[in-house]
């Protein structure tokens, strides 16, 4: 007997290695009925804002694809992802894409995107990342599984697609414009991820979780890492203030992991001190810590 699932709410993350560097993107979409429905993707270059786009893109074309006309929550904890959609890409627009300082917008393409496809039906909803929230850590896990090179099985829906007619069609995912997604049975399908966008180059290992990654990726991955590196070598030999979602995306880690570690904590070779509040965003100072011990040792000396 079939019934009619209505989407509840929508997870997504995204991830990157290196930043930019090999990312992946997961979803999972919650039902009424308790079930889910996973998809995620990968790109072999990229940056974690651009995953958390792809992401978001994702959930909100299997909505549309859906035909359902109920709000739903689009769960995310990227809060960059949500100031994007909800408030400042209403002012890019006015503007041509362009920034209060003139410069181009970042990732125009996956905005308009994003822009065309949310509707007042989506609420944004903001979660805490590594919080214990299932959903979001259920879509960490795709994404990262998706970044790092590997596959995992996605729990996923056996749909058939309903015509306004109320003829079932084929089982397949619910891709047709003005169909209705119904639920054929009670069973969960495991079946490999499988990416529904075509936004980014999609890259599918065919490593299982667990195994070694190829030579190639782990040496692409030592080259992202030193690029980054040299990167936030700049940024304290500068003295570049930057935020917490800069930093978060520097690290490749969520903002939520930035802030709740104090106001000066060591990573990798620098000490990050926590300088000041601007409006709503905190700033951030990276200093190489070998010259510190250095200076602290040359005070002791004297």
């Amino acid at each position: 007997m079939s019934s009619v699932l209505t989407i509840k709410s929508i997870y997504t993350d995204g991830a990157c290695t290196g930043n930019p560097g090999p990312g992946g993107w997961g979803v999972v979409v919650y039902f009424s009925d308790g079930s889910t429905h996973e998809m995620g993707g990968a790109s072999p270059r990229t940056t974690n804002n651009k995953m958390e786009m792809q992401a978001a893109i994702a959930g909100l074309q299997f909505l549309k694809e859906s035909g359902q006309t109920k709000p739903i929550s689009l769960c995310t904890d990227s809060e960059y992802l949500i100031n994007c959609v909800t408030k400042w890409v209403k002012s890019w627009k006015k503007k041509g894409w362009k920034k209060a300082d003139g410069n181009p917008v970042l990732n125009q393409d996956l905005l308009e995107i994003l822009d065309d496809l949310n509707s007042s039906r989506v609420k944004w909803e903001h979660v805490r990342g590594h919080a214990g929230n299932v959903g979001n850590e259920r879509c960490d896990a795709i994404a990262r599984a998706f970044a790092n090179g590997k596959t995992l099985s996605l729990q996923q829906q056996d749909f058939l697609l309903e015509q306004k007619s109320g003829v079932c069609l084929s089982t397949v995912s619910a891709l047709e414009t003005n169909s209705t997604i119904i639920y054929k049975n009670k069973q969960e399908i495991n079946t490999p991820a499988t990416d529904i966008t075509n936004m980014e180059p999609q890259t599918h290992s065919a490593t299982s979780v667990g195994e070694e990654l190829p030579r190639e990726m782990r040496v692409t991955q030592l080259r992202n890492l030193v690029e980054t590196l040299h990167i936030a070598d700049e940024i304290a030999e500068k003295g570049y203030l930057i935020t917490s979602s800069e930093l978060a995306d520097l690290m490749d880690v969520h903002a939520s992991a930035v802030t709740s570690r104090g106001d000066e904590w060591r990573w990798r070779n620098w000490i990050v001190s926590r300088v000041r509040r601007e409006g709503n965003q905190i700033l951030w100072e990276l200093e190489r810590g070998d010259k510190v011990e250095r200076e602290n040792e040359g005070m002791g000396s004297k």
